[in-house]
């Protein structure tokens, strides 16, 4: 893939994230269709499928041979083709629908199964980041980069926890409780896609996740690996999109933030502390 070609597909994102950003401002403050979906606290708002068919509109515009997975109307378009767009029309929206100032339109583009194109756009604060493989990370078109803290003590984290906490023990609690204990602190913003674009532009320090979907991580993964981050499962083998469960930092904490997640005590253990 020549950077020609990427950068064709990195404007193609970049135009896709604008049209869904344009219309979650017109529908911030402005809701009257809130639902609930099959799980407990997962919401979707016409807010979301507006943006989604503004973005399918950009894409069926550009790129009708390729496939599409999306959050609201799962896989569509040639699913055979190397070209796969993971695509979130809204990206927090249990903040949106708060008007809490953090959600995001999250456009990623995986060729032969790989994150190589990523468009993430937060309309609330008009920040726009773009990536592409070889091509460097940008935040309003200028370049970022990943922090250089490399130790935990001195370290800002964020993760999240999925919708399936209530009824898992592998509900990412202790992990908070015993992260927060050894950082400067553990942030939860609710987004996937703009704890990524943060740790690609040096704001957080280490992110962890588990229970997400290609949509919530294919364009942030790019910002990150393009400002200079590093991307792997939790014990630090390589990534697999479809996991579901994601290590993003700076790249200097990275083993340390791993092997903490390898020992974290369970949250009955502190009981006595």
């Amino acid at each position: 893939m020549s950077k020609n070609e990427l950068q064709f597909f990195l404007d193609i994102a970049t135009l896709a994230a604008q049209a869904g950003g344009a219309v979650l401002k017109s529908y911030l403050g402005n809701l009257e269709d809130i639902q609930e979906k099959g799980r407990s606290g997962d919401l979707v708002t016409e807010a979301d499928k507006a943006s989604e068919a503004a973005i399918l509109s950009v894409l069926e515009r550009y790129v009708p041979d390729h496939g599409i997975l999306t959050e609201e109307s799962g896989k569509l378009g040639d699913l055979t083709s190397p070209y796969l767009w993971a695509i979130d029309p809204l990206d927090g929206t249990t903040n949106f629908a708060h008007q809490y100032p953090f959600f995001s339109v999250s456009i990623g583009l995986l060729i032969e199964g790989i994150p190589q194109v990523g468009a993430i756009y937060d309309p609330f604060h008009d920040e726009l980041f773009q990536a592409a493989k070889g091509l460097g990370a940008t935040c309003n078109n200028r370049l970022i980069n990943v922090s250089k803290i490399d130790t935990l003590a001195n370290s800002l984290l964020v993760t999240g926890f999925a919708y399936d906490r209530r009824e898992t023990p592998d509900n990412n609690y202790a992990e908070f409780a015993y992260l927060t204990h050894l950082t400067q602190g553990v942030r939860r913003s609710g987004a996937a896609s703009i704890d990524l674009a943060h740790i690609a532009c040096g704001r957080l320090d280490g992110y962890w996740e588990r229970g997400l979907s290609p949509w919530d991580m294919a364009a942030g993964i790019v910002l990150v690996e393009e400002a200079g981050g590093k991307v792997t499962a939790y014990d630090t083998s390589p990534f697999e999109i479809r996991s579901g469960r994601i290590l993003a930092t700076n790249g200097y904490l990275h083993e340390r933030l791993s092997q903490a997640l390898i020992e974290t005590p369970p949250l009955s253990s502190w009981k006595d502390k």
